[in-house]
Parts: structure tokens; sequence; C-alpha cells
């Protein structure tokens, strides 16, 4: 096709567009109105938003704004308005003499929406025959409608003036059927009265209407704390949902209102008791507020708009966010500057900051830093599936930081939920001995009698479940989206736990790690016996077995605290198949339930594969399987017929992968024999040399836990000896155990242990200091034996078999801590940590000295745009190695703002890549979370930032770059 007969096909097709309405994309969000566009059948597709249209002598006529996606239909925004501006803009430097930083460009409203209907419709509305002739006469050939009311705005210019259904006549003594000429005449009345002549079902009214400033109603600045996004309703959403502007509006719920259950587009009534009408009014309230403190949120939703919703939401009280933080558009300079929202010397400010000031015996909070975008919405998950990482879970009750541009997901709120439906009748008195209880008298502590607490006994209830109900716990777990570390899959958790020792100072509880998958986590314990719910906190996180230990402090019970008992463990005798027990938990009802079942294997070996986003997930470990259960979601113990917990009833995290792309997050339930746990339990209580940390006020030592850190998995010895093992070695490991009759094999070994390099995959480990090896238990009880050696070098003499050959080979053990990881960095909007254990699982790191591991990434962040992706090892930065987290903070303090910076990366894959992103520190800056143990605080670091937020501090020192 020649130039000249594709001008002609373009002028033809402009000549046969017609104007039109956007069609409305979105009714929570920005959609136009008020506007018409030019239509035309060109196909455009998405990225090329904002290109021009040009006619065919190349002058630009439109915008390209967008199209539909079901049809070839585009949609062009005439510039007559943008011409307009740029005029403006113009004569505002003539008149200076230079280029004025910012120019005003006066836009005028009335809150009101309007629809272009035909005649046929206006005449049906009531229009009078002769209103229409008069309109047709002195409107442009070819006019074929009017403009109609559609909206108002309430509490508007227009409101209670003007109605859906009214049609505009006159404004200001002239015809307006077009919407450029209504804005027009608003745009040159900002500030003044208009005169309106309308009709209302055939009776012609006039009235005078002050127009509005449309920038007055359009926020120009917004509170970030907790993550959560607050600013004054916009006149776009006020028309969305029917509310007046500058009401509260929850932009972005974050971690502290999400956690409430508190939704995206919700609108604050009250908070702690008082009414909340403005953004100043929420900023006073949140500055009365300490850390920690619990207080009631009243709340709207525009699909609900006649009920308030009341939630009881807990103020961050760990150093994981910064303090609440102010954004102030600069229209000089186009950025959003930050300041400190509230005072200082607010009680909200005074306990953070005394919290990096507080001796070894306090257990309180730390100071927090600077505030960035990476607090408001935090992104993992790669663009495409090859690297990404599982999506985050949420529902329209809990709105957690999302990953898409543009659209929200609304996903199932909560991974793991206790059946509602298997709850028992009743519930069954938790006081007493089991001597009481056999007898029927059941004694009341003097303490609770006074607490009018009434108890009831079920009929049905079985004696386990009567004698253990009093140490039951439902957990409730939420994990800050700025720091789900270690792969966690999940923001929300919930399963149940067994209380295993309780004290005057100290309480604990087992869970599966499941429930309490990573340290860094806000933890609430509801308790059966008692009505009440308490914080928690993680304590230990043991690195390889399914199980974690979470203190709580008896003395925040009250009364309750006498009512509370731990449970009676009981290690020894080892299940055998075939034997009976008790199935204990709770309903999300918090009543207890049980069954009786039957063991059917008590030593069936887990086999759990790796992740797409590698985590915790449990190796090396046999778990028990039973004959009947409450299915895959119900957790809680397992106990003999006189309440004494044999083992804990555990969820485990596992992925299904369906053909070569697709994976689905899903969980089962088995038992974790009580040894393990109670082998941890004496060590802590028992106080065992070992790092300290302080519980409850009170420094503690937490027990290392002596590891090989080798994956295994079990062969029969009928398959080891097709594999050549010989004869006196299958009889030997069959004496040894004739129930399992098996050998454990090498599956691989983590990267970077002692055992990298000895061990091969495939090895069959045969004995360890000539002793027959046949189970894991056999292997840990050999590393724990090399604790209690005092002349132990930690190392293993082991027999393996290896290609048809018996070897004798020394290999070393790890020691590990239960802290899990305490340290990360936020950098250009990544979070990056050092690789945790189940990457080290899939067997190697980086050849270049390892590097550290990137966990997430931000959406809008410069690693986002630029497409640095989680599941990623960064090796080098600007040439300069990273072989650990304390090496790239070192390298990234000496990066400046807006430097383009080449970063060197290993995927999981081991594919290594080189690309360029450029910083930005003024949205992303450098900062780093870590735990001190010592002081049970998580302390928040600038490290590099464009300029130190007003009141940010670093244990008394304004951090700078």
């Amino acid at each position: 096709m020649t130039a000249a007969k594709r001008f002609q096909f373009w002028r033809e097709r402009l000549l046969d567009l017609i104007e039109k309405r956007l069609t409305t994309r979105s009714m929570d969000g920005y959609n136009d109105f008020n506007t018409f566009y030019m239509q035309a059948a060109s196909g455009t597709k998405g990225g090329s938003s904002g290109s021009p249209v040009v006619d065919c002598q190349g002058r630009a006529v439109a915008l390209n704004a967008g199209s539909k996606s079901s049809s070839a239909s585009a949609f062009f925004l005439p510039l007559d308005r943008v011409v307009r501006a740029l005029n403006l803009i113009r004569d505002c430097w003539d008149e200076f003499g230079i280029k004025s930083e910012s120019v005003y460009i006066p836009r005028g409203t009335l809150q009101v929406t309007f629809q272009h209907k035909g005649f046929e419709e206006t005449r049906r509305l009531g229009l009078r025959n002769e209103t229409e002739q008069m309109v047709r006469l002195v409107s442009p050939v070819g006019e074929t409608g009017m403009l109609v009311v559609d909206s108002v705005v309430p509490e508007g210019p227009a409101h209670k003036h003007l109605e859906p259904g009214d049609v505009l006549v006159h404004m200001n003594g002239e015809v307006v059927t077009q919407f450029l000429t209504m804005e027009t005449l608003l745009d040159d009345s900002v500030g003044k009265e208009i005169d309106l002549q309308i009709e209302r079902g055939g009776t012609p009214l006039t009235l005078k209407l002050e127009v509005e400033d449309l920038h007055s109603i359009t926020p120009n600045h917004f509170l970030e704390v907790s993550g959560a996004v607050i600013h004054p309703l916009s006149y776009q959403q006020a028309r969305n949902f029917r509310f007046k502007c500058g009401l509260v509006y929850v932009a972005e719920a974050g971690y502290m209102l999400s956690r409430a259950s508190v939704p995206r587009h919700s609108i604050i009534k009250k908070f702690a008791g008082e009414d909340i009408e403005s953004l100043d009014d929420l900023i006073a309230v949140i500055s009365k507020l300490s850390r920690g403190a619990r207080v009631p949120l009243e709340y709207v939703k525009y699909t609900d708009r006649y009920r308030n919703k009341s939630v009881l939401v807990t103020v961050d009280q760990h150093g994981w966010y910064a303090p609440p933080q102010l954004y102030t558009r600069n229209d000089t300079t186009g950025l959003w500057n930050a300041k400190l929202a509230i005072p200082l010397e607010s009680p909200f400010v005074v306990s953070a900051h005394h919290a990096g000031h507080m001796e070894a015996n306090s257990n309180s909070v730390s100071p927090l830093m600077e505030s960035s975008p990476m607090d408001l919405k935090c992104q993992h998950e790669s663009e495409n599936t090859a690297d990404g990482c599982i999506k985050m879970q949420t529902d329209e009750e809990v709105i957690v930081d999302r990953c898409h541009s543009g659209e929200d997901s609304l996903v199932e709120k909560k991974r793991r939920r206790v059946d509602e439906e298997i709850a028992s009748e009743g519930t069954i008195s938790p006081f007493g001995d089991l001597d009481d209880i056999k007898g029927g008298a059941l004694r009341h502590p003097s303490s609770v009698e006074s607490s009018d607490l009434a108890q009831t006994i079920s009929s049905n209830a079985s004696l386990a479940e009567q004698v253990i109900e009093p140490a039951l716990v439902m957990f409730e777990v939420h994990v800050p989206p700025i720091c789900m570390l270690d792969g966690v899959h999940s923001q929300h958790f919930f399963g149940t736990g067994v209380i295993i020792h309780h004290s005057d100072s100290l309480g604990l509880v087992a869970v599966d790690r499941n429930t309490v998958a990573v340290s860094i986590s806000d933890i609430m314990l509801s308790f059966a016996a008692y009505p009440i719910e308490i914080p928690a906190e993680v304590v230990f996180l043991h690195p390889v077995h399914n199980f974690a230990l979470v203190a709580y402090d008896p003395s925040a019970l009250g009364a309750g605290a006498s009512v509370i008992r731990a449970a009676k463990l009981l290690p020894e005798p080892a299940l055998r198949r075939g034997d009976s027990v008790y199935l204990v938990g709770l309903s999300r009802s918090l009543q207890a339930t049980s069954r009786k079942s039957t063991v059917t294997n008590p030593c069936t070996a887990v086999n759990i594969g790796s992740a797409d986003c590698p985590r915790y997930r449990a190796i090396n470990m046999e778990v028990i399987e039973l004959d009947t259960d409450f299915g895959s979601s119900f957790s809680g113990i397992l106990t003999d017929e006189q309440g004494r917990v044999q083992a804990l009833w555990a969820s485990f995290s596992t992925q299904l992968k369906y053909g070569s792309s697709t994976s689905e997050d899903h969980q089962f339930v088995r038992g974790i024999p009580i040894y393990a746990i109670s082998k941890v339990l004496e060590k802590i209580i028992s106080g065992t040399p070992g790092p300290f940390r302080l519980v409850n006020g009170i420094r503690r030592p937490m027990p290392f836990v002596r590891l090989l850190e080798v994956e295994l998995y079990p062969t029969l010895l009928s398959k080891a000896r097709s594999y050549g093992l010989s004869d006196n070695w299958v009889q030997a490991l069959a004496k040894k155990d004739p129930v399992r009759r098996q050998v454990l094999r090498v599956k691989g070994c983590l990267a970077g242990s002692k055992a990298e390099n000895l061990l091969e995959q495939g090895d069959m480990i045969l004995a360890i200091n000539k002793e027959p090896i046949t189970c894991f238990l056999d292997i840990e009880n050999a590393c724990q034996k090399l604790d209690q050696s005092i002349d132990s070098d930690g190392v293993l003499n082991m027999t393996i078999f290896r290609q048809g050959k018996e070897i004798e080979v020394i290999v070393g053990t790890d020691v590990r801590d239960g802290n899990g990881s305490t340290r990360m960095v936020n950098w250009c909007g990544s979070i990056i940590q050092d690789p945790h254990s189940a990457v080290r699982a899939l067997g190697f790191l980086p050849e270049e000295g390892h590097g550290v591991y990137v966990a997430r990434w931000c959406h809008g962040s410069p690693v986002h745009r630029y497409g640095l992706y989680a599941l990623q090892w960064i090796v080098e930065v600007n040439g300069q190695p990273t072989p650990d987290l304390e090496s790239f903070i070192q390298v990234v303090k000496g990066l400046e703002d807006r430097e383009f910076v080449r970063v060197k990366t290993v995927h999981l894959n081991g594919k290594p890549r080189v690309l360029t992103l450029k910083q930005d520190l003024h949205y992303w800056p450098t900062w780093e979370l870590t735990f001190e143990p010592e002081t049970d605080t998580w302390h928040r670091r600038t490290i590099k930032a464009l300029q130190p937020t007003e009141g940010t501090s670093d244990g008394g020192k304004t951090t700078r770059g």
C-alpha cells in the first residue's frame, strides 16, 4: 500500500469515528467520565497507551488511551484540554521569562457525573418538545442528544440540588450538549457561582451552584503505617462508592489492618473509641497509642454501606515497620516527601526509642527506621513462572500486599483451617488431677471459683480428652509481608499446639512448623481451658524436625495461670503397630475433640520434595500413621488412655506438581514422636550450655542442635542386596532392626555443610563407630554422643557402601541453633538474606563464593523494573564479590542515588546472568532487620538513604548514607 493510500485509509477511519464515553473499567479504581472519546477499529494493543494518533497530514489529533481486548476497538483521547494545559504552561513561562517548576492549571467540578443520552431517551425522561427543538436549533448539525445527570457525590456542590435523570439545558446561559463545552465553563469558573437550567421530569428548574476546585479534593498526601496506605477519599473513589470526599480511606490495608481483617477500600469511622472524620484525626489517635496496644476500629465498606463493622487492631509492636510516615506531594520537584507523622514525644515513638536502650532484662520492642514503599507493597513472584515463587494468600476480608499490577487477587485467606464441623457438643472441666477425674469429683482452684467461669463436662468426652484439654492451645500466626523470609508460603496460619511446660515464669508450647514457619511472626495463643488470648514468641525452630517451641508469659494469664497446665509427656515406650491412641485437638470454636484410633505404621519415613520456591520441609524423620483421623486440616496430639502425650499430630506442607509447570500447595497430617521434643525441652529446662536468649525478661540458654547435614532416605534390604550389599551386612542390619529391615542412603548433602564432598548421592550408611545404622534416630543419637563427649572433635567415623565397595570415611557434623533466619537486607525493593537451609538442601551454592539470596521482591521497585526477581543468588555487585550479607552491605553502602549498578546473579537452576539496575534511594532506601536474641528485639537500621527521615534513629543515633 502506498503512503497516499495509507493516509486516505486512516482519514476514512477517523471520519468514521464516533464520539463515545470510554466504558467504565473498574468500579473501585480510576475510570474516566464526563469525557467523549474517539473510537476506531484500529486494534491497538497494551503498551501503546499515550502514543499519538495522527491524521493524514501528520498532525496529532488524539492520544491512544485504551482498547477492548475482546474486539479490535480502540479509544483515543481528544487533545482539546491537553492543548489548554500546554498553553497555560507556556503563558506562565513567557510571563516570568523562565521555566516555572510548577504551574497551576485551573480545574473546576460540581462533583456530578453526566451521561450523554439521545433525544429519544431524554424525551422519555420528560424533556419538553419546545426545549428539544430549541436545543436542536442552536446545536451543531448532527447533534444527537443531551447531557443527563447520572450520579451526584454526597455533600458536594450539587448535593440535594441535582438528581439522577435531570437533563442539562443551559450553563451560564449557553446551551450545553457536549462534555468539552461543560468542562470549559467549569474550568473558567473555579470558586465562582454558575447558573444551571435543567429539566426534571418536564419541569424547568434554575439553580446556582458554586464550582469547586478539583485540586482541592484530589489527595496530595497519604499516611503510611505498618504497611497500610491511608488518605482522604478522592473524588474518583467518592464517585465510585457514593461517599463524600475527604473521608479516611484505606487504599492498602498493609500488615496491621489486614491482620485485623480490615479490607481495602474501607472507610475508617472510629479508632480507639474516637470518631475519625479526617486523616488528622487518625494521626492524632495513633500518636496516643503505645506499641502492642489492642484497640477497637470501626469501619464501613461501600459494598455494605449501612452496617459498620468493628474489629480489634493490634498496634505494631516490633521493629519490622517504620513509625507512621506522612508523604506529601511536592509539585515543584514532582516527588513525594516523607516525614514522621507523629511527634517524637508521642508514646508510639517513645516506646520504640525506649526499646533500643533497654537493658538485657527487658522484653521490649526495637527502634524503627526509615520507611520505604517496601513497607507498602511487597512482592516475591516473578512475572514468568521460571523466576517466580508462590503467590501470597488473601481474601476480601484480609487484603495483603499483592503481586499483580492494577488488579486485586482475591484468593483464600487462611492456608490452614481447623474443621468446624468436628466440634464436640460441650466442654469438659480442665481442673483437678487424674484421680479426681476418674472419681468424678472435679476440684476447682479457689482462684478460679471467684471468677464465675462456668465449667461444663461433656457427657461423651473421653478420659484422655478431659485430662489433656487444659494443655491445648490454638495458634493464630501472622507473618509481616515485608519480611517473609525462608520461603514462607503464606502470611496467615492456624493450628493446634500443646503446652509442654508451665511455671510461674515460663510457658512453652510445642507446635508444628506448618503453623509457626519462621521466627519473625506475630503469634496469638487462645487457650482451651480459659477464655483469654495472649501474645507469644518463637524461641526454638528445629532445623530438621517439624516442630517449634513457642514461649508465653504465664503472668499474662491472670487467674487462668492456675487453670492451665502442662501436658505429661510419654516419650517411652515408642508406639508400635496396632497400639491404640487418642487423637485430641481443638476446633475453631476452641472445643476439644477426640477420637480413638489405631497406629497402622509407627515409622513411616517422610519424603517431601523441594517446592518451586524453596521453603522449610521436614527431612530425615519418621512419622506415625493412623487408621482414622479428622482430615488433613486437623492438628493436635496423640495420647494414651490416661492423657499422656505420645506424639504431636502435626501438619506438613508439601507441593504437588501437575504437568511440567503447574503446582499447588497441599498439606497432610502425621504424628511426630514426642521423644525429640522432650529432649529439647530437657535441655531448655536444665539450662544446657548454649546461646542465651531473653525469654519473658530472663536470659535463658537455648540448646544447639548437632546435625549430619545430609538428606537421607531408606531403602529395603532386599533392594540393597541387588545393589551389591553383602550378606553379612544384610544380616547385621536385619538383626539390629527386624521391624524396619532397611538401610539409609544419601539423597544429597546440604551445600556448605561439613559432609559436602565427603558423602555422595547413593551412598549407603552402614555403621557409625562400628555400630549398625538402620534409622534416622540412630544417626541423631550418634550426633548427641559427640556433644556428651568432652574430647569430641565433632566427627563421625562412618562405614559406607559406595559403588560395590565398603569405605571408611570420617564425616564432620554441623551445629545449628533454633533461631532461624535473624537478618535480612532490603535493597532496591528486594528482600535479601543468607541462603537458608531449604536453599542449601538443593545441593549447591554458586562457585563464585556462595552469595546472598534474593527471597522476595516488591512490585514497582527498581528490581522489578530491571528484572532482578527472586530465586537467585547475588554473587557480585559492580565486580565486587558478595559472599555474605556483611560483604553485600559494605558494597551497597558505597552506591549513590540514581547510579546504575551492575549485578551478577546465579539462578537456582545454576544459570548465571548479569544485569544492570538504577538505584532510587528516595523511594527505596537500603535498610536491614536484625534479631538480637539476648534482648529479644528486632532492630531496623537504615544503611543508605537519600536523606534521613525526620525522627529516625538507631539506638539514639541518626543513620546517614
